[in-house]
């Protein structure tokens, strides 16, 4: 059986690791490079690094810190924000990122997954998916979760899979930083509608949050970031626990 993955997530804004609630009012986490190190260090199985302005600011994400992360970690880590084009991802993967994470580019051109999936492999293709419930039903946003669309999650998450992505990042934007738990219901549904990976993100307050993401929401990987950012949850506690609860995990 697949173990189950714990990704700590570093929101990057001018620098600097950040975290908010509901995508908004960020604070912040700390240095980049020294938090991914030390997540290593500690039991994490894999990093996402989120350049969160980037799309807003219409740049892409910066080279110079991929290529510092790399140098510091020995996980495989995912890098996304303002991804756009074959060429910028190439430049990533040379910096030393294993993954990319597309979002925006992918719903204003579907057509990108297929690109990259057959250029580069789609086990390092990672479509991020942001939505939130509006009249009781998912709808993907963009640029941050700024720009809402008609787009209705589930439809979405199989056209991503048909298009050559191999993992999805879902992250619902009501759970965002309350720390109030995953939204299993959505994560359940996606795991029935698709057959690639899915990473829960968004919610994660307890160690019986992450429980529930394995086995109510099926994922097969959790993120969080404040609770790591902050040591309300220490890593290899919480892998300790899950693997207590029947959960396999990497220790």
């Amino acid at each position: 059986m697949l173990t189950k993955r714990i990704v700590p997530c570093l929101d990057i804004k001018n620098g600097r690791t950040v975290k908010g609630v509901n995508f908004v009012n960020l604070r912040d986490a700390g240095d980049p490079i020294e938090l991914a190190k030390q997540y290593a260090e500690i039991g994490a199985d894999e990093l996402v690094f989120l350049d969160i302005a980037a799309t807003l600011e219409n740049r892409g994400t910066t080279l110079e810190m991929v290529l510092k992360v790399a140098e510091q970690v020995n996980i495989p880590f995912t890098v996304g924000g303002g991804i756009s084009s074959v060429k910028h991802v190439d430049a990533l993967l040379q910096s030393g990122a294993d993954k990319v994470s597309i979002n925006s580019s992918a719903v204003n051109n579907p057509d990108l997954i297929n690109e990259l999936s057959q250029k580069f492999g789609n086990q390092c293709i990672v479509v991020a998916i942001d939505a939130k419930q509006i009249n009781g039903n998912w709808k993907v946003h963009l640029a941050g979760g700024t720009i809402p669309t008609d787009l209705d999650l589930f439809d979405w998450a199989k056209e991503v899979e048909q298009r050559g992505a191999g993992e999805i990042l879902f992250t619902s934007m009501d759970n965002d930083g309350t720390k109030a738990g995953f939204a299993t219901e959505a994560l359940t549904k996606l795991s029935e509608v698709v057959n690639i990976p899915i990473i829960a993100s968004g919610g994660a307050g307890s160690i019986n949050h992450f429980e529930d993401a394995f086995t109510k929401g099926k994922a097969d990987a959790a993120l969080a970031a404040s609770v790591f950012h902050f040591g309300e949850i220490p890593i290899p506690k919480l892998k300790q626990e899950l693997k207590k609860q029947g959960i396999p995990v990497r220790l």
